[in-house]
């Protein structure tokens, strides 16, 4: 089973809210990046939005990182998405490799 309560206590003690997890991905309360839990009950991979300031992004995944470590969890790059809205209810992400 993943860390979800984990990954939500160490996205908060970085100033950040977890809004919504569905199967495998964890949406953040910003759209800069989202988080993917993988195989390894340690790993979680970072997805950049392909409209994020980079700048940005980077500092509040480095904070992660080093938070991350503290609970023996390590944040890797993923890759970076576009997100879409479908309609009122549904949106689509699409992954980009890197």
């Amino acid at each position: 089973m993943n860390q979800l309560g984990v990954v939500t206590n160490i996205v908060e003690s970085v100033g950040m809210g977890v809004s919504y997890a569905y199967e495998d991905l964890v949406f953040l309360e910003h759209n800069s990046f989202l988080l993917q839990f993988t195989d390894n009950d340690r790993e979680i991979l970072v997805h950049v939005n392909s409209e994020a300031d980079k700048e940005a992004v980077d500092l509040d995944i480095e904070r992660l990182q080093e938070i991350g470590l503290d609970h023996e969890m390590q944040f890797a790059k993923g890759d970076e998405y576009t997100l879409s809205q479908v309609d009122d209810e549904t949106v689509t992400i699409e992954f980009s490799g890197s």
